[in-house]
């Protein structure tokens, strides 16, 4: 298997950003705080935090310098947080590069697993279990309908998310899920017919039982926080969302995983909202685009629209999807998982690379050159109160060398 090379994406599929959320959160935030709409947690505050001084010099800056024509380049740190929509969008990227040659060379399906809205109380007190027994629900609907159908082993990639297009809560995992698999007992890699039958009902029913297994096994236990007045009281509520709408989605199925994983890669590790579809921000509001899936055109697409929020509304409605300290919002099935052992003869090879292409990482790089650019020191600044009356500051600048870029330098 070849080993992945740099991540490289068409120029138009990196548009211009016209507003940073980062400016809307510097011009509202401490406000906000002083009398909150909703209560503030602790990663909230670290969340936003880490928004407002990404890629600011309060992170730090690089400095490089062409050792040909001299050229200066600043490359800023990034705060690396799930929350900011810059750093997640990378990560997605780099994310998606990695996972793809973990995948079999076959036909996958993206599939959207959702939770009634009458549970949605009962997840946000308990989200980051409540969240963990949703993916698995919904990996073991189709590990188990395909290895009992077809006796095949299939892998799964879930990622699990809390918003919807206009941020509300929203409960719901997307998968990639392989059409085939490696058979339990000839071992060779099979793929399932594009026209294969899906029961729907039979999908919706099992994955329902397999999350409320999960839900009375962890009542049961003691594990979940409720308001529930006894066990008899916790059995109706189940029986009441058995009667709800659960929803099973399939995509039609894609034929190349390097496409599959790059469509399903804006599910994965970005932010809930993309700077990209804010359209405006204007005093102490914020409007941004979402597609309106109960209108949609001639063509049965969903309608675009817009909504422009207040921040007391817009913050809180944000803040909501900000994932609690070590949730994990990707987890891997099957095949997928880490004792999954597929044959490198059957994973995913890349075979060519496409054209007109922009490099992400080409910050070190010069241009006029075309050499790279070699690392000279670190500068931070850092804000301290002068006088606590009239709230004047200085600013003040540190200048480092890092040791590791350093002996990239030398070694070079």
């Amino acid at each position: 298997m070849g080993e992945p090379q740099k991540h490289i994406i068409p120029w138009e599929a990196i548009p211009e950003k016209k507003f940073r959320l980062a400016d809307f959160f510097n011009a509202h935030w401490d406000s906000y705080v002083q009398s909150p709409k909703k209560p503030i947690k602790p990663e909230h505050f670290k969340a936003v935090n880490a928004l407002r001084v990404c890629r600011t010099p309060v992170l730090g800056v690089d400095i490089y310098a062409c050792p040909e024509c001299g050229e200066i380049k600043e490359v800023s740190h990034s705060c690396k947080h799930r929350f900011c929509p810059t750093c997640s969008w990378k990560e997605t990227v780099n994310w998606a590069e990695k996972v793809k040659y973990r995948m079999l060379n076959i036909a996958h399906r993206h599939v959207v697993c959702t939770l009634p809205h009458s549970l949605i109380p009962l997840i946000k007190q308990n989200s980051r279990i409540l969240l963990g027994a949703l993916q698995r629900s919904a990996a073991a609907t189709f590990s188990d309908w395909i290895g009992n159908k077809h006796r095949l082993k299939i892998g799964v990639v879930s990622v699990s998310h809390t918003f919807g297009e206009l941020k509300t809560y929203h409960p719901h995992v997307h998968m990639i899920v392989s059409w085939g698999g490696i058979h339990k007992k000839t071992e060779e890699l099979i793929q399932l017919k594009e026209d294969e039958f899906v029961n729907y009902k039979f999908l919706k029913k099992k994955f329902r039982c397999k999350f409320e297994d999960e839900l009375v096994a962890l009542f049961d236990k003691e594990l979940l926080l409720n308001d529930f007045r006894d066990r008899t009281d916790f059995v109706q509520f189940i029986q009441s969302i058995n009667k709800k709408s659960w929803i099973i989605h399939l995509e039609e199925p894609i034929s190349h995983p390097g496409k599959v994983i790059r469509y399903i890669g804006r599910y994965s590790k970005r932010a809930c909202i993309s700077e990209y579809k804010i359209t405006k921000m204007e005093g102490e509001n914020i409007a941004f685009r979402y597609k309106d899936y109960k209108d949609r055109d001639a063509d049965q697409k969903p309608v675009e629209k817009e909504v422009e929020l207040h921040y007391r509304d817009f913050f809180p409605r944000l803040l909501q999807h900000v994932p609690e300290p070590y949730s994990r919002t990707v987890r891997y099935y099957g095949l997928y998982s880490n004792k999954g052992n597929c044959p490198d003869e059957y994973l995913y090879q890349e075979q060519c690379e496409e054209t007109t292409i922009h490099e992400l990482d080409d910050e070190k790089h010069c241009e006029f050159c075309n050499r790279e650019m070699e690392y000279i020191h670190t500068s931070f600044q850092v804000r301290f109160w002068i006088n606590k009356k009239t709230g004047s500051k200085k600013t003040i600048c540190h200048i480092v060398i890092r040791k590791e870029l350093m002996k990239k330098r030398s070694a070079a």
